[in-house]
């Protein structure tokens, strides 16, 4: 007995041609995005509307309404507050409550922590101070811990690194107590 391609049933050209295709592309898209955890903790939202975070890698924020968490880090300079996927937060000394020194290429060697209006920011754990906004020249929400904006440093690599500490006299960790 001789086996027959007739015997097997036809795939409908609708489900080899249509849906498949789609299917994939929903796949692949999904597993490509990445977002930050979301923080069952007590939510402070920002003195105006929350904003897109901006860090070192320029990683894709949460949908409007969600949420960033800051945390306290343990880094080689001290307790730290820490930003998205745990990268230490920096302030920097000549700024005011009001205002950040920092934009141009400034702020590419230090992106400010920024979100995008309907996001919100969390504390977590140890962090106790005042979470709040304030607005950039360019009208980005930049985030502030007891009025000093926060910022990332682009030499970190990795979480807990704080190799900016202390550059030029005017950049140091967010201490939590601050």
């Amino acid at each position: 007995m001789t086996s027959s391609t007739t015997d097997q049933p036809a795939t409908p050209r609708w489900l080899a041609f249509g849906v498949l295709p789609v299917a994939l592309s929903l796949l692949l898209a999904a597993c490509s995005g990445a977002s930050p955890t979301p923080s069952p903790a007590a939510s402070v939202p920002a003195s105006q509307p929350p904003v897109q975070s901006t860090a070192p890698s320029q990683a894709a924020s949460p949908s409007a309404g969600s949420a960033y968490q800051l945390t306290v880090a343990q880094t080689s300079a001290g307790s730290s507050l820490a930003g998205e996927g745990g990268m230490t937060l920096y302030t920097k000394a000549d700024d005011t409550a009001t205002t950040s020194t920092c934009s141009g290429t400034c702020a590419t060697t230090w992106p400010p922590f920024t979100i995008d209006t309907g996001e919100q920011v969390t504390a977590g754990t140890g962090v106790t101070g005042t979470i709040g906004t304030i607005t950039r020249d360019d009208g980005s929400l930049q985030v502030t811990y007891n009025s000093h904006p926060l910022y990332y440093y682009s030499g970190d690599t990795k979480a807990g690194d704080s190799t900016g500490q202390g550059l030029g006299g005017i950049w140091y960790i967010a201490n939590p107590a601050m």
